[in-house]
């Protein structure tokens, strides 16, 4: 994955040309099979993408991926108001996380800041004519004039995609919640906030149960808060959460039914040589995620992503720069917010290639076995499908070519925040303000 290696291709894009601050893409995320991606945006709506069966026929055969068009999009959220703090809760979709398929409908978790809801997405073709008690349109018959019985009969109609609320998950979280996680045995999930993680059973609505506590008895005495969390994809008694410290904490439900104590933490020893009124900072950790194997841990911060391995306590087993070219910047990026900026980061589907996000609409892919990374451009012409992205490279020294972007010239309004990986192919999905990009 070298900067000249070819570059990977792009299907298409979804975008309007009129961007509000309700319309910019807050998380992306494809189900279990990779044929529905769903995104969230700041304005508390959810649009889920479709991947066109016939296109997916067509591409096997030349090789190409198919395209994905716009499948369903309902509000899931609205402007709420804390009457109790005086605080408005924002609409904003913090997190999707579709549930394995059971049937013909597939379910997804939306969260905000505070609540979280079960959505069950299904298809109708057919509706039942032919009631007894009922006439055509629906109004209720004198039973008097029924004089036989009918057997309502199924006809064929146009193809409907329904999105009902299944579940409302409220009053769960005191602080905004950062994360939530589909447990491998189907049946619960995790929420987190700054200071507490909640597990949650699907079919239980007024009660969770809280496995994680930071929150000291005096506020003032408050060194780190929770950042993200996520559980194992095989083993369901093992999840990991981070903190603002840098640190990774792995907790076992086996052992405690309150996770306060750890199973394993792991952790990088700061250099005394690089500390700085900014290290702290910098090394929050923003995302945290399992491997497809569950054997490695894959994190970002502020200018690295990291692979822990399980078994490996004592520091990262790989290290990747991001935009290292921005440590002399760190002044004038506190001084814009920049720096409290959370990155996500993904694997692909062999854990072979990571992938995470930079500036200038630019996102980092590294490829593990060569150690080598490529930075590519996600730019309005890739909206064509089939467009091949652009390698760039950011200058820092020494001779520029022809393209090179300085390190004054980076747009830092154009930040790619939020992307996912395919389940088992090489397909992408990029969120770029108020648009994807796969």
């Amino acid at each position: 994955m070298g900067e000249d290696s070819e570059s990977p291709k792009i299907n298409h894009s979804f975008l309007r040309d009129y961007v509000t601050e309700a319309d910019v893409i807050s998380t992306v995320e494809f189900n279990q099979t990779g044929d529905l991606l769903a995104t969230g945006d700041k304005g508390g709506r959810v649009v889920i993408f479709q991947r066109e069966t016939e296109s997916k026929g067509e591409s096997e055969e030349l090789g190409e991926s198919g395209e994905y068009n716009v499948y369903s999009t309902f509000q899931s959220h609205e402007p709420d108001f804390d009457y109790l703090k005086s605080l408005e809760i924002e609409e904003k979709i913090n997190k999707i996380r579709w549930l394995p398929q059971q049937n013909a409908a597939h379910f997804l978790l939306s969260t905000n800041d505070k609540t979280i809801k079960l959505w069950k997405v299904s298809e109708r073709d057919k509706r039942p004519e032919g009631y007894n008690l009922k006439d055509e349109e629906g109004r209720i018959k004198d039973i008097s004039t029924v004089t036989s019985l009918r057997v309502p009969v199924l006809k064929p109609t146009d193809l409907m995609v329904e999105v009902r609320p299944r579940r409302i998950f409220a009053n769960g979280h005191t602080y905004h919640v950062n994360s939530i996680s589909v447990n491998s045995d189907g049946e619960t999930y995790l929420s987190a906030d700054d200071l507490r993680i909640n597990m949650w059973h699907l079919d239980i609505t007024d009660r969770s149960f809280n496995i994680v506590d930071i929150k000291p008895a005096n506020m003032e005495d408050l060194t780190e808060v929770i950042t993200a969390a996520e559980f194992h994809p095989h083993h369901c008694q093992l999840f990991v959460y981070s903190s603002s410290k840098g640190t990774l904490r792995l907790c076992d439900m086996r052992e405690s039914a309150l996770c306060d104590k750890h199973s394993k933490i792991f952790e990088e020893p700061e250099d005394p040589g690089n500390r700085s009124f900014f290290s702290e900072i910098i090394s929050s950790v923003s995302d945290v995620k399992f491997s497809h194997s569950g054997r490695y841990l894959l994190t970002r911060d502020y200018l690295t992503v990291k692979v822990w391995d399980l078994n490996m306590e004592k520091g990262p087993v790989e290290t990747y720069q991001v935009h290292e070219y921005l440590r002399s910047k760190l002044c004038s990026l506190y001084e814009n917010d920049c720096i409290f900026d959370k990155f996500e980061c993904v694997w692909n589907s062999t854990d072979s290639v990571i992938m995470t996000g930079a500036y200038n609409s630019f996102f980092r892919m590294f490829d593990r076995e060569t150690g080598r990374g490529v930075t590519l451009e996600a730019w309005r012409e890739n909206s064509k499908p089939r467009a091949v992205l652009r390698t760039r490279r950011v200058y820092t020294g020494g001779r520029r070519r022809r393209g090179d972007v300085g390190v004054d010239s980076l747009d830092f309004t154009k930040k790619i925040l939020h992307m996912a990986w395919h389940p088992a192919e090489n397909i992408i999905a990029i969120a770029t303000c108020n648009r994807v990009m796969q």
